[in-house]
């Protein structure tokens, strides 16, 4: 039916908002069958989660399975976790997608100062809280939600430090009316995102398509390689490849030992989510579009 992604800073109220939609949800007269997704639900310690990158990828991967094999047509899951890095939001639309819901965004806007406040009187009451060590990298790296994109839209603020978290806050209202409206051919304003072709077609054989992946992505990294070398060093922005792919977006020289690495990478994880879900891309430009979105994930910051 519909999966949310709550997002914000540490200690930005998140999980009272995701408390709260949960509840408004269940007071509707649909009476939608909810369930909230968060690091209290598989009994993990935050700071432990939190303490180092590999600590932190487990446990995104830990969510992002639950959410994958939760998600249906007929619930509402909701994601209750800092959610700060664009490409995990993005990882997200994309299972909301293969499972045909509603998608939506919704950020607790909170400055810092705020949260450290909150973080700070949490440890004071022995309440889980964060080490003041880990609360400033995840502080240092948050991405905020930005509209524009696709994985962020439709977005709802709230601002819990200015306004406070009720059921009748004008976010959860709007999340509400947005995730239980009912859908015809007149409605405009909720979009069910519809899988890909790639997703409801019948799949094609393994090997036919690790084969279509290695070419198009090896296609794709020599043609990065010549442009850098075009440029001579410079910043590629929106580069384009090609007609009908994505530009490519780097800001610094990218060597061919980084490319390789990346390709070996996005190859792997492609065929690992296949394994729950749509199969490889059996066309090379699939494949392309597929291989320049995560280069640009990886490497857009660099």
């Amino acid at each position: 039916m519909a999966l949310v992604v709550i997002c914000g800073q540490p200690c930005s109220g998140k999980s009272m908002a995701a408390a709260l939609l949960a509840e408004a949800l269940q007071e509707t007269e649909s009476k939608p069958s909810v369930r909230i997704i968060n690091e209290s639900s598989f009994h993990l310690n935050r700071n432990q989660s939190y303490a180092d990158m590999p600590s932190e990828k487990n446990l995104r991967g830990v969510v992002r399975s639950e959410v994958d094999r939760s998600l249906s047509r007929d619930n509402i899951i909701i994601v209750d976790s800092l959610n700060s890095i664009k490409g995990y939001r993005y990882e997200l639309w994309c299972l909301a997608r293969a499972a045909g819901t509603r998608y939506c965004v919704l950020h607790c806007d909170v400055e810092e100062t705020f949260c450290r406040k909150w973080n700070e009187e949490r440890r004071d009451k022995s309440e889980a809280s964060y080490d003041d060590n880990i609360f400033d990298d995840l502080v240092r790296r948050f991405e905020r939600p930005d509209s524009r994109n696709r994985w962020d839209s439709p977005l709802f603020e709230l601002w819990p430090s200015r306004d406070g978290i009720e059921k009748s806050s004008a976010a959860i209202v709007d999340a509400v009316s947005y995730l239980t409206k009912r859908v015809d051919s007149k409605t405009k304003d909720v979009k069910i995102l519809q899988p890909t072709i790639a997703t409801q077609g019948a799949r094609t054989t393994e090997a036919n398509s690790l084969y279509e992946l290695d070419r198009a992505t090896l296609e794709v990294m020599n043609m990065i390689v010549e442009a850098q070398s075009r440029a001579m060093g410079g910043p590629l922005n929106g580069f384009p490849l090609g007609p009908g792919l994505p530009g490519i977006d780097i800001s610094r020289p990218v060597g061919l030992p980084e490319l390789r690495r990346l390709r070996r990478t996005f190859i792997k994880l492609t065929g690992q989510s296949s394994l729950s879900g749509p199969p490889p891309p059996s066309d090379a430009e699939s494949a392309k579009r597929m291989f320049l979105d995560y280069l640009n994930r990886e490497l857009g910051n660099a």
